[in-house]
């Protein structure tokens, strides 16, 4: 009976590359995550993949090992015939099963942390139709959305804000895009009353920052007041640096 487990490390290093390949891209690299968000659900999509990657270079082995036994080694043949396996699963599992875009109705559904997640991956997912200007702008919500989304975990659901966040998130940000999209590409750059739909898209793109930024804003005077009060308190009970310098080692 052969020893397989020279063939196994063939077949391990096969895998290796293989996956190693797939890991940087492939053939497919994706765009730059904008967010945390969208960046943690890709993550999530290439652990899956990596689990299935992983489950059929096991079945692989086993059934190389298997032959190998019965047949008393698969010799050149049989591990050329492992490691075309080992690739073909690299390359499905490298690129399948898919990150799923959401839906825009999907998009102000579930909790802060869900929602921010979604609205980035479909703002990833429109970048491609979306001239440079709002492309840098959309680059921008993302940030804005992984910071307010942190706050909005530690917000009572029921205030004012989340729901204009919802609003925000849900509607103002996906009809702005989709009403671009459905300009025909040649007429985006023409001027109509005064500007070209690439320049209202930037505008109208760049307003939305601006409020997101505006209820973060509001959101944090709450945060900033007890910090500001704590401080005081603090200033009050222990003094400033003079008192501290002349306290007894």
């Amino acid at each position: 009976m052969q020893d397989t487990t020279t063939q196994s490390d063939q077949i391990l290093s096969a895998a290796g590359k293989s996956l190693q390949v797939q890991r940087e891209g492939g053939t497919h690299r994706p765009g730059d995550s904008i967010g945390k968000g969208s960046a943690g659900a890709k993550r999530k999509n290439w652990l899956k993949r990596a689990k299935y990657f992983a489950g059929a270079i096991l079945t692989i082995l086993v059934t190389a090992s298997i032959a190998g036994v019965v047949l008393d080694g698969i010799g050149f043949t049989g591990v050329m015939m492992a490691a075309l396996a080992v690739m073909a699963a690299a390359f499905v599992f490298g690129n399948y099963p898919k990150v799923k875009v959401p839906k825009r109705t999907e998009l102000k559904q579930g909790e802060p942390k869900q929602m921010v997640a979604r609205t980035e991956l479909w703002l990833e997912a429109q970048r491609p139709a979306l001239p440079a200007p709002a492309v840098k702008l959309v680059d921008q919500l993302g940030v804005q959305l992984d910071a307010l989304g942190l706050q909005l975990e530690t917000v009572d659901q029921s205030h004012p804000s989340v729901a204009e966040v919802r609003e925000l998130v849900g509607e103002y940000i996906p009809e702005t895009i989709d009403n671009y999209r459905k300009i025909p590409e040649h007429l985006r750059r023409e001027d109509h009353v005064g500007k070209s739909a690439d320049d209202r898209l930037a505008d109208s793109l760049g307003k939305i920052s601006g409020e997101l930024d505006r209820v973060t804003r509001r959101l944090a005077e709450g945060a900033l007041d007890d910090l500001a009060i704590k401080d005081r308190y603090l200033e009050y009970r222990y003094g400033g640096a003079e008192a501290l310098e002349d306290t007894p080692k």
